[in-house]
């Protein structure tokens, strides 16, 4: 598809990258989307609602939503922080598996995508991602 618009170039290469990270991750039964988040969570281990938004660049209301996914399907676990008002995240123990296993799969989708796009694109993209 050629359109003069970069939104438009821009949303349908996102379209078909993630189609490509969401296959790869499909065996585990999550898609990029929720992976990234379960990354997140992993590397801030029990982290906020609202630190998690922060990070995700996603509102609150947006990344409550998404994680009460996670926690429905048992990959998450929520509470309450020191501050008894505000609601944190940690991974399950089904969390870590499904991390564990889906990550070499993330890991075989960035090498495809590497190998497709070639080094020198592979930087492009970083700078433009960065500029943006």
């Amino acid at each position: 598809m050629t359109s003069p618009c970069y939104c438009t170039l821009l949303r349908t290469a996102t379209r078909k990258v993630a189609a490509a990270y969401d296959a790869a991750l499909a065996p585990v039964g999550i898609n990029i989307a929720q992976y990234a988040l379960l990354r997140m969570i992993q590397n801030r281990q029990q982290v906020s609602l609202t630190e998690l938004g922060r990070v995700a660049d996603l509102d609150r209301s947006t990344i409550g939503r998404n994680v009460k996914v996670l926690e429905r399907d048992g990959l998450v676990k929520t509470g309450r922080g020191e501050d008894q008002r505000e609601a944190v995240v940690s991974l399950s123990p089904r969390g870590v598996e499904a991390l564990a296993a889906a990550t070499p799969l993330w890991e075989a989708c960035q090498r495809q995508i590497e190998k497709r796009l070639g080094a020198d694109k592979i930087e492009a993209l970083r700078a433009i991602a960065h500029a943006v």
